[in-house]
């Protein structure tokens, strides 16, 4: 049998439909686990994976108006940047449909040197071919809070995590040489 999730998923919904599986599943298999709930009710609604699915409805919540897209300008005195980047300004533009995220950005280097870049992306968990050899891995954790991963010849070589705050005027890069805070423009 194959369901269709809402078009507003929740995820604490699918969680507690998951347990009452569980006890289910349960009465015919008294060793079943969670992750056994898990996995049957992903796959009637046609996912792969439960969280093939929780990156589906956490990416799908996140596009409901979500927090990063907009325009970001970074506020260079309260960043502590990159010692190889010493950036003096930058400006990113985030859009987000679904688990597609277009990251747009122009940074004015320490030179003084305009650069310009433009990077689209999956953020559903998978790993997917990337710029010059490297491959990236992009998830949601909640709406706020996107992880990336890039990899090259299987061996990790950054990860970074963009952090949206509360009141959605802050957006935070970290990674283990940076961060970068970034104040929404407001037009």
């Amino acid at each position: 049998m194959s369901r269709n999730l809402p078009s507003r998923p929740n995820l604490e919904f699918l969680k507690n439909e998951a347990k009452d599986r569980l006890a289910d599943l349960r009465r015919a298999d008294p060793g079943a686990q969670l992750a056994d709930a898990q996995y049957a009710l992903a796959r009637e609604y046609g996912f792969a994976s439960w969280p093939t699915m929780k990156a589906h409805v956490e990416a799908a919540v996140a596009a409901d108006d979500s927090p990063f897209t907009g325009r970001w300008i970074a506020d260079v005195a309260r960043s502590k940047r990159h010692p190889a980047n010493q950036f003096r300004r930058a400006t990113i533009v985030f859009a987000v449909r679904g688990n597609s995220v277009e990251v747009n950005n122009e940074v004015l280097d320490e030179a003084g040197k305009v650069v310009r870049g433009r990077h689209t992306f999956q953020a559903d968990g998978v790993e997917y071919p990337f710029t010059n050899g490297h491959a990236l891995t992009a998830t949601w954790h909640g709406a706020r809070t996107l992880e990336t991963v890039a990899t090259q010849h299987g061996k990790v070589v950054g990860r970074g995590t963009y952090t949206v705050s509360d009141d959605g005027r802050t957006l935070t890069i970290t990674d283990e040489n940076q961060q970068i805070v970034l104040d929404r423009l407001i037009q």
